[in-house]
C-alpha cells in the first residue's frame, strides 16, 4: 500500500510556509506601530506589548509546568 503524501511531508514546503509565516508576523510587528490602541492601563499602550506580554506568558508556563512535573511525578513502575 503505498502512503498518501501530506502538503508538510515535503521539506521544500515546510521552508516556504515558514518563510510566509515569519514574513507575516514581522509585518503584524510593524503594523502594530501604527495602530491605535484602546488601553485600560497605560503600560497597555507601548508598542508590541501584547507580543511580549504572551510570549513570556508561554515561556514562563513551560517553566513552570517543568517545576509542578518534579512535584507530581510519580515511579514508572507505579501502576504494576
Amino acid at each position: 500500500m503505498k502512503k498518501e503524501l501530506k502538503i508538510f511531508d515535503n521539506p521544500r514546503n515546510v521552508k516556504i510556509f515558514l518563510i510566509g509565516f515569519y514574513i507575516f508576523l514581522g509585518i503584524l510587528l510593524i503594523a502594530d506601530f501604527f495602530i491605535h490602541k484602546h488601553a485600560d492601563f497605560p503600560w497597555q499602550e507601548a508598542h508590541n506589548f501584547f507580543a511580549a506580554y504572551g510570549f513570556l506568558s508561554c515561556v514562563s508556563l513551560i517553566f513552570i509546568a517543568k517545576a509542578l512535573r518534579l512535584l507530581v511525578k510519580r515511579k514508572e513502575d507505579h501502576y504494576d
